[in-house]
């Protein structure tokens, strides 16, 4: 059982210059606790605290920090120190630090790898942003077909603790390509004398270096493993993505996506630690954007003056219908923007996703209709005056929001289709993005209608 540590704790014993007790004590945390300890602490007591630790905790915890904590570190540092803190990383996690600097400080920490590490390095740095290449280790556990499952038992033991897992272990051919790949309780289990081409059936899933990092994401979802192979266009063994590193992934293409629902452009980093002036821009634009959007409802109110001059009761009823278009809208944008991601509908079910939105939207517009003529009705009974029999009132606020209902599903559900469809991104077509054309164009439909139905 591990002692709890705390900032004042850490920040007392280094006042008391009490170097050996903390030591003991920080050598007894969990990488990740202690992570969340050094994140709270002033950048003096990190970089005091870090040179306490052991030498094989010292990488661990160093790659559950926040980029901006460990380029901290490595400016504070010694070059002797961060040099054994890279060598220890594992390659996957190193490769997020370095693209992360500026490309001089990267030059600089390349230079302070050994060769073999450097050489991994550049090659993982080489693949395309957001790629597979970028997530996966080289340091992967790999048999031949002839092996015997002893023999790859002892492999195992002799050097499974390089490797990132050795849930999987992949079976490769004197050319290094890809046979196939073995789980851990497969081996287990069998005969020691039997031979790995014997437990073999060529039915595998790899992934491709040069794939899309979100390509990862589906299939770790779709096959429920903990591991992948990962290879080249000819079928080479690279090395491997483990779920962890995939998780991550997941997590960051769910927070872009979030935010870019929610009218922004997505934040590269925390909210706490993003600066004034890049909350700034990135929120500034699309308020801008809707806000204008916004102004042309003053363009419709302004073209149906006349009408709603001789019938003010118009006005009374705005809020409902359009912010019903618009809540109808987001609600459809969000749903189907959340399949597209999880991959439920793609880009040829638009006709069956269009058929079921109308379906929708008719009958929450029937609904709505029906409570608003009853708020019509029971406003006419305790004295308010519309200008016109309620019943009339009542058919211009019902079929106004069967209409703008329907049209705010339509544009919620269609207007990610047609943005996939010309490559970007889903999310783009944001709750408050559809929720401004709906309020607009709701409203000229509204006062259109009542227009229309009072000239009667």
């Amino acid at each position: 059982m591990t002692t709890e540590l705390s900032p004042s704790d850490i920040a007392t014993a280094l006042e008391a210059r009490d170097f050996a007790s903390l030591r003991r004590t920080i050598a007894q945390q969990y990488p990740t606790d202690l992570a969340d300890v050094i994140e709270e602490l002033e950048e003096e007591q990190r970089a005091i605290l870090f040179r306490l630790l052991p030498k094989d905790r010292a990488a661990e915890t160093f790659e559950h920090l926040m980029p901006e904590t460990q380029e901290g570190l490595l400016k504070a540092l010694g070059h002797r120190r961060v040099a054994t803190i890279l060598n220890d990383m594992s390659p996957d996690d190193r490769t997020a630090l370095l693209e992360e600097l500026p490309a001089a400080v990267t030059r600089q920490l390349l230079a302070l790898l050994s060769p073999d590490e450097r050489k991994i390095a550049v090659q993982l740095l080489g693949y395309p942003e957001d790629s597979i290449g970028r997530l996966m280790t080289p340091d992967v556990l790999a048999v031949g077909p002839d092996w015997t499952v002893r023999q790859t038992l002892d492999h195992i033991r002799r050097h499974g603790e390089d490797s990132e897992t050795i849930n999987v272990i992949s079976v490769v051919d004197d050319q290094g390509q890809l046979i196939d790949d073995l789980r851990i309780r497969r081996l287990l289990l069998a005969d020691p004398e039997a031979r790995i081409s014997d437990l073999t059936d060529g039915q595998f899933v790899a992934l491709k270096a040069t794939d899309d990092q979100e390509e990862a994401v589906r299939v770790f979802t779709e096959y429920d493993r903990v591991a992948f192979p990962v290879i080249d266009s000819t079928g080479n063994l690279l090395g491997i993505v483990t779920v962890d590193d995939v998780l991550d992934v997941a997590e960051e293409e769910a927070t872009e996506d979030i935010q870019k629902i929610g009218g922004m452009e997505a934040l590269e980093q925390p909210y706490m630690q993003a600066s004034f002036a890049t909350l700034f821009r990135k929120r500034a634009f699309w308020l801008i954007l809707l806000f204008l959007g916004q102004l042309l409802t003053l363009n419709a109110i302004n073209h149906f003056s006349d009408q709603i001059a001789h019938a003010i009761f118009l006005i009374v009823f705005v809020p409902l219908v359009i912010s019903s278009g618009g809540n109808s809208g987001s609600q459809a944008a969000t749903l189907v923007v959340r399949a597209m991601a999880l991959d439920e509908v793609n880009l040829r079910d638009w006709w069956r996703v269009l058929r079921r939105e109308i379906l929708f939207g008719l009958t929450l517009g029937l609904i709505l209709a029906a409570i608003g003529a009853g708020r019509v009705w029971l406003g006419s009974s305790m004295g308010e005056n519309f200008g016109e029999s309620w019943g009339v009132v009542a058919i211009i606020v019902g079929s106004s929001l069967i209409g703008v209902v329907i049209w705010g599903v339509l544009i919620g559900s269609m207007l990610p289709f047609i943005l996939r469809g010309l490559g970007a991104d889903p999310a783009t077509s944001s709750t408050p993005f559809v929720a401004t054309i709906v309020d607009v164009t709701g409203l000229i439909f509204y006062l259109a209608v009542a227009t229309f139905i009072l000239a009667r």
